[in-house]
Formats: C-alpha cells, sequence, structure tokens
C-alpha cells in the first residue's frame, strides 16, 4: 500500500467555496496524490481534552459559524464514518474519548468538500487536547503508521490567522505582519527547522500578531510530527493571502 503523505492546510471559512481560484488548488492537489484510503481530520475548531474521536458514523455537520448568509448552512457532507481508524487511533494513543455525536467541522469539511466532492471516503475528526506544539508533534508522531495504511492526515488551520486585523474588504495591501510570518514558515519548512518550528512564538517575526491565539497554527505540528521520521520531501502546495490572511498550506510525504 502506498504510504500516504500528511498535509497541512489553510481551511478558509464557507466563504471559500465561492472562490474560484482557492478552490481549483484544493481539487488539484487532491487529484495529484494518491486516494486515501481514509482521512483522519484535526482541525483548528475543535479543542478538547483529553483527545476525543468523533462521530464513526454519518452524522450531521458541525456549522461552527455565525452571520453568514443561510446557504452556507445547507452543505452536507456525508462521508462515510471510520470506525476501523478510529480503533487504529485508539490502539495508537491509548487513552482516547469518544463523542459519537460530534460531526464534522467547517476547519473539516469545507476544505474536504472541493478536495473530496464525492463525499466518499471514510473520515474521522479527532480534538486537539492541548495547543503545546512539542505534545501535538508527539501525537502526530504516533499517528504516523496510519499514513502506511493509506491514511490521509490532515491538519486544518490557516497559516496566519487574525480576524480582528484581516482586510474583509479586500481593498488594502496584504499586511506586512502577514507577509513576513509566511514566509518564515515557508523558509523554516524548507529547511526543515523543526526546532524552530515547534518554537515559532519566538522564533518566528511577528507571530504574535499572525496568531494572537495559536489554534490555527496548532494543527500544523500533527502533521509535522507524522512525518518526522519518513520525511522525505516536503513542499509548500497552495500559496497566496485572501482578506490579508496567509493560505499557504504543506504537503509532507
Amino acid at each position: 500500500m502506498t504510504r500516504m503523505p500528511a498535509l497541512y492546510l489553510s481551511h478558509g471559512a464557507p466563504p471559500l467555496a465561492d472562490d474560484e481560484v482557492w478552490t481549483r488548488q484544493l481539487a488539484d492537489w487532491s487529484a495529484a496524490m494518491p486516494r486515501p484510503e481514509s482521512i483522519l481530520v484535526v482541525s483548528a475548531h475543535w479543542e478538547e481534552a483529553p483527545l476525543t474521536l468523533g462521530a464513526t458514523s454519518t452524522i450531521p455537520l458541525v456549522y461552527d459559524f455565525w452571520g453568514f448568509p443561510e446557504h452556507y448552512y445547507q452543505v452536507k457532507y456525508p462521508a462515510p464514518g471510520a470506525p476501523a481508524l478510529a480503533a487504529e487511533v485508539r490502539r495508537l494513543l491509548g487513552d482516547v474519548h469518544d463523542d459519537p455525536d460530534r460531526g464534522l467541522d467547517h476547519g473539516a469539511y469545507v476544505p474536504l468538500v472541493e478536495m473530496y466532492p464525492g463525499a466518499d471516503v471514510p473520515t474521522l475528526q479527532i480534538s486537539m487536547p492541548t495547543l503545546d506544539p512539542v505534545a501535538l508533534f508527539e501525537i502526530g508522531r504516533k499517528l504516523a503508521p496510519l499514513r502506511d495504511q493509506g491514511t490521509l492526515i490532515i491538519g486544518s488551520g490557516f497559516t496566519t490567522h487574525n480576524l480582528r486585523l484581516a482586510d474583509f474588504t479586500n481593498s488594502k495591501p496584504v499586511p506586512g505582519w502577514s507577509i513576513e510570518f509566511d514566509d518564515w514558515i515557508r523558509q523554516a519548512v524548507a529547511s526543515r527547522d523543526v526546532d524552530a518550528i515547534l518554537d515559532f512564538l519566538d522564533k518566528a517575526p511577528a507571530a504574535r500578531i499572525a496568531h494572537p491565539r495559536t489554534e490555527h497554527f496548532a494543527p500544523l505540528f500533527v502533521a509535522l510530527g507524522s512525518s518526522a521520521d519518513t520525511l522525505e520531501q516536503e513542499r509548500s502546495v497552495i500559496d497566496g493571502f485572501w482578506y490579508g490572511l496567509a493560505k499557504r498550506s504543506f504537503q509532507f510525504d
């Protein structure tokens, strides 16, 4: 079985579906990869300790956003549950909890609608039990064997995420703090500087402006950890900015 890559992607918000460039980038990305047997998603929008497994059957989505037009709340993504994957996660991680009523949130389904529109790949979402980079990196390391079983591991966040400073009119130049942080993480990933990435709050320029709270950067550590011992190649697949926020996304092979 082909080893699947691990991804860190910027997932946008529900209006991503209206962005012709970004939706095509996501679709082309998935088309260029082997088809996964299952998908494991760690989203910025689910923090719960201890680590918790979401639904292993097809249940309604979690529309965890407010103030958008009604049609965004009508999106469906009835992906099959992944009970076998859940069992493997339990085996690899040990003490985990289950929340059978917790469906996929928008950090999971918004990009998956574009990448696997048939909603036909068994998908499991797990929570982030902490935002500590080292702890999340170690969780990724423990989950790494799943990649050899055909599981695509996705950390879903946003490379820069300061909604208070985002330009939702899209009329201003991209802010310097977003450009600086985006360029720093591009270089850090390219040089495999894991220590600097884990210490990004002290090493990256404008880190505390780019991430006033770090939940949207944290999924990167799981994806990075799951590739740490087997990394053959890493690359930035998507770049650019959306309302001034960096949408850079990485693939770790």
